[in-house]
């Protein structure tokens, strides 16, 4: 495993805020295989060195993994200055977790939850090519023609959108349903791109991450993935 900032292993063993971390560092209360460790930046493994705060072991937190099914309204950040809720809240974890990427807060659906950083890490690379679906419903009956622009890539400020799998599920003079399947990112990305074409998207749900499918994941619940979808997402 490669080394990672010390202030950031401290924050994933759920010993304070990554912020209060650094301050622990520059006070020198941590210590790295038995030297004091009390200049920033600082690098650490948690598998193979010594960390010591307060002079207790750190000891490696055991990696969780959970899928939830995120509400509308609420958020993927750990930290909100005005209180909403956050989708580690709807979580029974004795872990300090995250999430994996984001969704914003009217956006529904898929989210994967862990505090394992190199999975994080590696699954928001923009190199690793994972699928997500989604499910989006717009104002209005869309033509072919938007449909095509959309499979083709639709520029947008950071540059031309990857092509995408786009079908159509319904499609009335009220409101059309899509399935977007896209490699990237960015974003509000299916919300902006739905604009270019000229549409307003009324909901948007993620149901897929690569193989890892909602079901019948209700809102607001969430279950631990089991062992071979973990092996998926690390063999990405």
């Amino acid at each position: 495993m490669a080394k990672e900032r010390l202030q950031k292993i401290l924050a994933a063993a759920g010993i304070d805020s990554r912020r209060n971390c650094e301050q622990l560092i520059i006070a020198g209360l941590v210590r790295v295989n038995g030297r004091i460790a009390d200049t920033l930046p600082a690098f650490a493994d948690i598998e193979t060195d010594v960390i010591t705060v307060n002079s207790q072991r750190l000891r490696p937190p055991k990696k969780v993994y959970y899928l939830l099914n995120k509400p509308k309204g609420v958020l993927c950040t750990n930290y909100d200055p005005g209180g909403r809720r956050k989708a580690i809240d709807l979580i029974d974890c004795r872990q300090r977790i995250f999430c994996v990427g984001r969704l914003d807060a009217d956006t529904t659906g898929a989210i994967i939850v862990t505090n394992d950083t190199s999975l994080c890490d590696k699954l928001t690379h923009p190199r690793h090519q994972l699928i997500k679906t989604y499910i989006v419903g717009i104002k209005g009956k869309i033509t072919s023609e938007a449909v095509e622009k959309l499979k083709k890539g639709i520029w947008l400020s950071e540059g031309k959108t990857q092509p995408a799998k786009v079908k159509i599920l319904k499609a009335h003079n009220i409101e059309s349903l899509l399935e977007i399947q896209t490699i990237q990112s960015l974003n509000r990305q299916i919300r902006r791109i739905i604009a270019k074409v000229g549409y307003k998207v009324t909901s948007l749900k993620r149901t897929e991450i690569g193989k890892i499918s909602l079901h019948r994941l209700g809102a607001g619940s969430y279950r631990e993935l089991i062992g071979s979808e973990v092996d998926y997402l690390k063999g990405i």
